[in-house]
């Protein structure tokens, strides 16, 4: 009982202090590790104004952080182990602070373990989300929870054989589109494990999924994938008000086209592992071809990163926001080159807390993806930092993430980016991807463990200098190997690396078995630099509301505003500060405000001046009567023209409409459809169409959720860009079961009310 008594006796006077906001004379200074205007890193301590959390041992955490008054979610103000940690990775270093949060990370995945071996998304959230599990299989679940990785994967499978994408605007895929990100994790698994077995299994599944891509996402001129950006999935949080779920699908995102060079890259490897050369190759060019059309079409000389999205309708613009993710993987998966990684790691901007999840912010949009930071990419964000040799970016990128997991005694979601609080929208503590991420950093940049092939595990260790000294990270599982790994220095290169005494190269081979001593000494190659964009957390313009009045563009002034520019078929042609302009010209017109500092608003809600017809469909009625309906109407469906509307679902009749086309060319053809089978932000019944004219595809129609029950509200499908000929045109829209199912499967189904053509 003494014993006891004299343990908790210092960790009560500790508690206190903390709580207060002080430190024990004990804990205060120390060298400072990460500091920015709103925090700093010293010793074991995070310091942030008042508010103070340390580690007073390698298994306890304190904070004396209070929370925003009134946020419905409380917060943890401490840390004590709970779970058993001993079979995974036993980190040891000089800094109390980092083994705490590194075990603080292992004992809350220890937590997402569900009772039927899959990883659980978050305390708030439960299940298996597509590309949370995904993303954190990637970033260390596949190495620390391979058996959990492989049956989480296997639960996102539907029962055609394809990935889930279970959840994005307007009814998930396609309008949402980064399900292959899972082929990623896939690859990722095997290279851990060497599973021939899952191997086996995961490939068919990854082919038929790029299949269905390729056939309903990929634009024919441009070649890029259409869809959401990858994981920003709240229409309202990173697209302009104007932006319907239909306009989503039309745009094209640079983070999930990233995501689809590696998918393929995925697949071309598993296909050479399989002894499918010829597959492996086709793979490996179209990923090529895929790298190259994000290149050239989203990086921005100006300002030395890619930009975030293209949008509009037939004259689309690119959004020059940075977006952190997208960023972090063009470097990690090769899609930039080696200069170009340097480029964006110096330019994208950097504010107090850390990297935006993307740049400037939206002015009148809440925090959750807009205005924040998430650590699950702050992580992505460092490994992208370390690997082209930025180590104030890398160091700074940690420090982003470690700040939180202190002061709020857990690994949450994300943090409000004006002051670093958990006040946003949604949130969760023990979150899946932010303790991977947090695992990452230690496991995947301090010791330099990289999976990059099957055949063996390396080593890259990148150790900024604030980080200097001896760490350990004993216990750590390879296949049949248990390895004991000690790095000294700092530095971006290994000056001599040891495997059980004998010099060594820098990797263990995947046949290694028993026990493996690892020693690798740091030294700086002289590549390394620093070089950070800091800068304040900024607000871009509204958006400017327009309108045309006759042959004059109208819109409605914006306060603070420097001056707009006017667009015509997405070109500048006339910068003012009026609030109106002349529009005879006929063309679609937009507007872009601007501030004192250059920073943009999104641009308006194309309007086009030039004649649209519009072709009622036969056989038109005004009730529903398909069998797929999932939320009936509460009352008469109105808001349609002619005689009503037609129904599509799976086995209904193609519907068709012939078109006299005064003259051949290009012409703009979309839907005035409804669909209210479900929610504008999420469950699955986007419905799926092919458009074919004169018998030939021409692409497919996508008309998205737009509210549950909501079958008076009207809205336009995407515009699909085709030629027409001279005279009578045949335009059809039928369902085509191998490349037109939605996630839902059961429910296919829409209204239609007619077909809109517009010579372009």
């Amino acid at each position: 009982m003494q014993k006891l008594i004299l343990l908790l006796i210092p960790a009560i006077t500790v508690s206190n202090a903390v709580i207060a906001g002080t430190l024990p004379e004990s804990q205060r200074g120390g060298e400072i590790i990460v500091e920015t205007t709103a925090y700093k890193w010293q010793g074991d301590s995070i310091i942030q104004g008042k508010a103070v959390a340390y580690a007073p041992n390698d298994s306890t955490i304190l904070s004396s952080y209070h929370a925003q008054p009134g946020y419905f979610m409380p917060i943890e103000q401490e840390w004590v182990l709970k779970n058993d940690i001993s079979s995974y990775p036993r980190l040891e270093s000089g800094n109390r602070l980092h083994n705490a949060v590194y075990r603080m990370g292992l004992d809350e995945m220890v937590n997402a373990v569900e009772p039927d071996t899959t990883l659980r998304t978050g305390k708030e959230w439960s299940g298996v989300w597509t590309r949370d599990v995904s993303y954190s299989i990637i970033l260390s679940m596949a190495h620390l929870q391979p058996e959990a990785s492989m049956i989480s994967l296997r639960h996102k499978v539907d029962p055609l054989g394809r990935i889930i994408q279970d959840t994005g605007s307007g009814g998930a895929w396609p309008v949402s589109s980064d399900r292959m990100i899972w082929a990623v994790a896939a690859w990722e698994v095997y290279k851990v494990t060497g599973n021939r077995e899952w191997l086996e299994w995961a490939y068919p599944i990854v082919e038929r999924s790029l299949a269905a891509d390729r056939s309903t996402i990929t634009d024919p001129e441009s070649g890029l994938k259409r869809g959401e950006t990858s994981f920003i999935d709240w229409r309202e949080q990173s697209y302009p008000r104007w932006m319907q779920s239909a306009d989503i699908y039309s745009s094209e995102a640079m983070g999930t086209n990233v995501v689809h060079v590696a998918a393929l890259n995925a697949a071309s490897a598993m296909a050479r592992e399989l002894g499918h050369k010829n597959q492996a190759k086709e793979y490996a060019e179209e990923a090529k071809a895929l790298a190259k059309a994000v290149n050239e079409k989203f990086w921005m000389d100006d300002k030395g990163y890619y930009g975030m999205y293209t949008y509009g309708t037939e004259f689309p613009i690119l959004n020059p926001r940075a977006e952190t993710l997208g960023e972090s993987l063009a470097i990690l998966f090769d899609v930039a080159d080696e200069e170009r990684a340097k480029t964006i790691t110096k330019n994208n901007p950097t504010t107090p807390y850390g990297a935006a999840i993307f740049f400037p912010q939206i002015s009148d949009m809440p925090a959750y993806h807009n205005n924040a930071l998430w650590p699950f990419v702050a992580s992505y964000w460092a490994l992208a930092n370390a690997k082209a040799g930025n180590e104030q970016g890398a160091m700074e990128a940690i420090g982003s993430v470690v700040r939180p997991a202190a002061l709020f005694a857990t690994n949450k979601e994300n943090f409000n980016l004006d002051n670093g609080d958990i006040a946003t929208e949604l949130n969760s503590s023990n979150m899946l991807w932010s303790l991977a991420g947090n695992i990452a950093l230690t496991n995947r940049i301090l010791f330099g463990m990289n999976f990059d092939r099957p055949d063996r595990l390396d080593f890259r260790p990148f150790v900024p200098k604030q980080l200097e000294g001896t760490r350990q990270l004993r216990g750590v599982k390879y296949r049949d190997a248990d390895i004991d790994i000690t790095v000294t220095g700092s530095g971006d290169s290994i000056a001599q690396f040891t495997l059980n005494g004998k010099n060594h190269a820098p990797y263990i081979p995947a046949d290694f078995k028993g026990k493996a001593n690892v020693s690798i000494t740091m030294a700086h190659s002289g590549s390394t630099f620093s070089d950070v964009n800091h800068t304040a957390n900024v607000k871009a313009p509204l958006t400017p509301i327009a309108r045309l009045n006759g042959k004059r563009l109208e819109w409605n002034p914006i306060e603070y505003i420097a001056g707009y520019k006017v667009l015509r078929d997405g070109k500048t042609v006339a910068t003012t500060r009026s609030t109106t302009f002349d529009a005879s010209i006929p063309g679609v017109y937009q507007v872009i405000g601007f501030d004192s500092n250059g920073t943009e608003s999104f641009a308006s809600q194309p309007l086009s001046t030039r004649e649209q017809v519009i072709i009622e469909i036969p056989g038109e009625s005004n009730t529903l009567t398909s069998a797929e309906v999932a939320y009936t109407p509460e009352k008469e469906i109105t808001g349609f023209s002619g005689n009503g509307f037609v129904e599509t679902d799976h086995v209904s009749a193609p519907i068709s409409v012939t078109f006299d086309a005064s003259e051949a060319g290009e012409y703009l053809i979309a839907l005035r459809y409804a669909n209210g089978n479900g929610p504008v932000n999420t469950e699955n019944r986007c419905a799926v169409r092919t458009l074919s004219v004169n018998g030939k595809k021409a692409d497919t129609v996508v008309m998205p959720h737009r509210g549950v029950a909501n079958w008076d509200d009207w809205g336009m499908s995407n515009a699909v860009k085709t030629i027409l000929e001279k005279g009578k045109n045949t335009i059809t829209i039928d369902f085509n079961p191998i490349t037109d199912e939605n996630m839902n499967i059961h429910t296919n189904h829409a209204i239609i009310d007619c077909v809109t053509i517009e010579k372009i």
